[in-house]
């Protein structure tokens, strides 16, 4: 795989592995590793929200009648 970077994220890279003292490669693996990771949280709450909502419609319904 080959990556094109231009200025800024080649400078945000360089700065990043530096302070982290790893390679560019390194920091660019950890960032998407990281941002899957949000994505698979994000879609786990949206999920359990639709099952509670789903089990609670009831519930929630009579509430917002009050």
């Amino acid at each position: 795989m080959t990556l094109r970077t231009d200025a800024e994220l080649d400078a945000a890279l360089t700065e990043l592995a530096e302070a982290e003292g790893t390679s560019k490669q390194e920091v660019i693996r950890a960032a998407v590793l990281e941002r899957r990771a949000r994505m698979d949280h994000s879609t786990k709450v949206t999920d359990s929200a639709a099952r509670q909502l789903d089990r609670w419609k009831d519930v929630i319904d009579r509430l917002g009648t009050v």
